[in-house]
């Protein structure tokens, strides 16, 4: 070191955060750091020339006269601001944003010289309360929103910019978010700040535009002219700066409020000024309603209204949203029962004839079968949707033969949604037989086997694969879906052109999937994605969202954010606090964009009271509950109120299959009921070829008179044939009779007697057979559920273990060699590896409570008779030579 030259010596510097300790390490580093040149050099290059001064300013000890006038003449940016604000700061006067000691460790001396450059640069400064030139600039937004001649003179504002070269002078400044504003009103300031040093980040570029098409406070002439001016002058001043897709469809969520910036996106849209076709985004835009609460509320039938009117749409989607805007709105006069009719219901007809009206003025009709069936099958589809129905009755002319087809339809089209079960309920009610058809439509169509997912090797396949019942539409999991799926599952569902009967080999009836993942990712743009000004420079701003038509331009997301409420979350969002961004924003402006109405039965739920815990239609629910991951299906069915086991739906060892299958972590609720003592089944054969289902149906529904059939008394714990089955499917060619064991018959030998002979104490004699009896007892080999559990559990981790191997020596093969690879194990297998000491520790336990703390530690569900049997290989004992 004592070699190198001053030069790198200090290039090495300005790559310290804190050079005080190099310059310690000899009298010749301490002699070089102590140069003005070099200390000047060591800001300039670490900060910047325009917050030079500012940090310099901060290290009060290593600043002296001639490092002032060495950076001055170098090219840091001082400004009469950042003059104002230090002699503020160092007089004890309130700085608010500056917390620190900052100009307060500078000598008086420096300070003064300071001072008197700054004197010399701008004259006499301003230094009373409220005079500084951040405080102009704040009273200039306060009137943004005011006519033009109510707005500060452009004079002013320009010689500050200008003349007194202001710039805000550091992060934690407020000025730092609120300048773009001020430039936003006054696009002309531009070019004076860029002079200064201002670089206008791309992430200021929707805060930017928002505030310029903002509501004004008081309506005045020439608005529009002006919004349509600044836009022009900004976007020819700077090409990064131009009118993004997000802020033009928050401007157009307020089309019916803030007419100005409505007309003035329109003639920039007209003049091409846009990047982007505003039909399009009004049209995508109104896609996003199909799958969000908002679809159903008032205050949004005028913005659909205008919006249709203005840009019309022939796309399938936007129709069913404009129909249901009309269909959905003030339903509650309406009958709540599904008979009535609009010749008995003076409310039903006017509701009838409101929505014909509606429907001519916005030239939607004819409506159709299949817009009827759209409209049904929707999340948000009201609870009296009795003049949906009648609709078709009184304007379609549709028969009771048409009706009674269109509900049935609409039923089993509901059962893949899942929160449709009061639609379920009301329909099944007022039409007892479709009980039966839904049943044999899920039992014949919809049985889930292991064949039918993935192989585990396809990891990205068991990722998104997703069964069709009992998805969760509240938590948004790991499911994602194709581009080219989206509009179809935002449509919703796609009525068929010949309905097929329920009970055939053929596919269901389209059905509304309306996936609820899928909403929540076109609903509205993820606070993640948005543009904010007053994040920190640190983070990192994902909004370089490509044009769906492919260009390369960052256009932006679409979502149903208005453009006031978005401009009130910038601008009392805390400052370098993204993550609490979100709280920041009311809860009516997130209600309708909720993926799921507000009032739901799940339609898994409603199974299970209808149909009971152990029926084919129920064990059906609940293996698709198990696969989506459902949790708040699997934990209403597995625990009942009164924690009876007999009202649980049983757990299987295909349910572990399947989710080993897809690498998916099986529920808590699953291992709690496990631990609980559930009785063990391979599948739900096992549990249903027992107990008849027809007698568990007609539990529920006491009206109905089904045949029933005497329950044959088992021990309740099925037993396995000599070898584990290989699949699911193959258990249930095994015989009824083989299920279960035969009960023991009684021994007819004496009971041998424990009494002592020639003994004529009893208490003697009953303690000793105490002794025995218990010695007995912990000798019986007796297995119970939970031991079963454990032991086929046992073996399915092998299993997993064993794939895992096969997994990481294929990986290590096609390696390179030597290198060090890291192969993660699925969440299935860490999962039950977990789960199953917490198995084992529970048995044993149980074990301590019924045969003493001194039970030995075998595990009572491995014998000589067991078919799992699993022999490691006998060490290798090697000879010793003795030397």
């Amino acid at each position: 070191m004592d070699r190198l030259c001053d030069e790198i010596i200090q290039i090495i510097l300005n790559c310290l955060d804190d050079p005080t300790h190099f310059s310690l390490v000899s009298r010749r580093f301490y002699a070089i750091t102590k140069d003005p040149y070099v200390r000047s050099s060591y800001f300039l290059a670490r900060h910047g020339r325009t917050y030079a001064l500012y940090y310099a300013l901060a290290r009060g000890k290593l600043l002296t006269e001639k490092v002032v006038d060495i950076m001055i003449s170098s090219g840091a940016h001082l400004s009469r601001y950042l003059a104002q604000c230090a002699i503020h700061h160092y007089f004890r006067a309130q700085v608010h944003f500056i917390k620190t000691r900052w100009v307060r460790s500078v000598p008086l001396p420096v300070f003064t010289h300071f001072m008197m450059v700054a004197a010399k640069m701008y004259g006499d400064i301003p230094t009373g309360k409220g005079e500084d030139d951040g405080t102009i600039f704040g009273a200039l937004l306060k009137t943004s929103r005011l006519p033009t001649e109510s707005r500060g003179k452009w004079e002013t504002i320009k010689e500050v910019v200008e003349k007194y070269k202001f710039i805000p002078f550091c992060a934690k400044d407020p000025m730092m978010a609120q300048f773009p504003l001020v430039l936003a009103v006054e696009p002309r300031l531009l070019p004076y700040a860029r002079a200064n040093g201002f670089i206008m980040d791309h992430k200021f570029r929707n805060f930017m535009f928002r505030k310029m098409f903002e509501k004004p406070a008081v309506q005045f002439d020439g608005r529009v002219g002006e919004v349509v001016n600044n836009v022009h002058k900004l976007t020819s001043l700077d090409p990064n700066m131009f009118v993004t897709r997000t802020v033009a469809a928050e401007v157009c969520m307020e089309a019916h409020l803030n007419d100005p910036g409505y007309t003035a996106l329109k003639i920039l849209d007209k003049e091409g000024a846009l990047k982007f076709s505003l039909a399009a985004v009004v049209e995508e835009l109104l896609k996003t309603f199909i799958n969000t609460r908002s679809i159903a509320m008032s205050n949004m039938q005028p913005v659909l209204r205008k919006l249709h009117s203005d840009f019309p749409s022939e796309d399938p989607t936007v129709r069913v949203v404009m129909l249901s805007s009309v269909f959905f709105i003030d339903t509650s006069p309406l009958p709540a029962g599904l008979t009535a009719r609009s010749t008995f219901s003076a409310s039903l007809d006017e509701y009838v004839q409101n929505c014909k009206e509606k429907v001519q003025d916005l030239g939607l009709a004819p409506v159709t079968r299949k817009d009827l069936f759209d409209m049904l099958v929707n999340k948000f589809t009201p609870d009296k949707f009795v003049g949906i129905i009648e609709y078709g009755h009184d304007v379609l002319r549709m028969s009771a033969s048409e009706i009674k087809e269109l509900k049935q339809d609409v039923a089993l089209a509901c059962l893949e949604v899942g929160c449709k079960g009061k639609m379920l309920k009301k329909l099944v009610e007022a039409d007892p037989p479709m009980r039966d058809v839904i049943a044999t439509h899920v039992v014949q169509n919809l049985r889930l086997n292991l064949d039918d997912l993935p192989w585990s090797d396809d990891e990205e396949a068991c990722q998104q694969f997703e069964a069709k019942l009992c998805r969760d539409f509240v938590i948004c999991r790991r499911y994602r879906y194709p581009a080219a799926t989206d509009d179809r599952r935002r449509a919703g569902a796609a009525e068929p052109d010949h309905p097929q009967q329920p009970g055939g080999n053929a596919p269901a009836p389209g059905h509304a999937d309306q996936m609820d993942v899928d909403a929540a990712n076109n609903a509205g743009p993820a606070p993640a994605v948005e543009d904010h000004a007053l994040e920190s420079d640190d983070d990192e701003i994902a909004d370089d969202e490509l044009d769906p038509e492919g260009g390369p331009e960052e256009l932006g997301q679409i979502g149903q954010d208005t453009l006031t409420a978005m401009i009130r979350k910038d601008e009392i969002s805390p400052v370098r606090r993204r993550r609490f961004y979100d709280m920041f924003a009311t809860y009516a402006d997130h209600m309708g964009k909720l993926t799921y109405p507000s009032d739901y039965l799940q339609v898994g739920r409603w199974i299970h009271n209808e149909f009971g815990p152990r029926h084919p239609v129920t064990a059906i629910f609940m293996l698709h509950a198990v696969v989506n991951e459902n949790a708040h299906i699997l934990q209403n069915s597995l625990y009942s109120d009164s924690n009876i086991t007999s009202g649980r739906i049983p757990v299987t060892l295909k349910h572990f299959k399947m989710l080993a299958r897809l690498g998916r972590p099986p529920n808590l609720a699953l291992i709690d009921d496990i631990e609980a003592g559930i009785e063990f089944y391979f599948d739900e054969d096992d549990y249903l070829s027992v107990e008849d289902s027809n007698s568990a149906a007609s539990s529920n529904n006491n009206s109905r008179a089904r045949s029933r059939r005497v329950k044959v008394e088992t021990d309740g714990t099925p037993r396995p044939p000599s070898s584990l089955p290989a699949s699911p499917e193959s258990s249930g060619s095994r015989g009824k009779g083989s299920r279960g064991r035969k009960r023991p018959r009684r021994t007819t030998t004496l009971v041998k007697s424990y009494a002592i002979p020639d003994s004529d104490d009893e208490n003697i004699a009953g303690e000793e057979r105490d002794v025995i009896e218990s010695d007995f007892a912990r000798k019986r080999r007796c297995e119970t559920n939970l031991q079963q559990w454990i032991k086929h559990l046992s073996v399915l981790l092998k299993e997993e273990q064993r794939k895992y191997k096969e997994k990481r020596k294929r990986e290590q093969a096609a390696a390179e060699p030597g290198a060090k690879l890291r192969v993660p194990k699925s969440e299935f297998f860490k999962s039950l590896a977990t789960n199953l000491n917490r198995l084992r520790k529970a048995d044993r336990e149980k074990r301590q409570q019924l045969y003493g703390t001194d039970v030995p530690s075998e595990d009572y569900s491995e014998g000589e008779e067991d078919e799992y049997q699993y022999r490691t290989t006998r060490s290798k004992r090697y000879k010793v030579e003795h030397v």
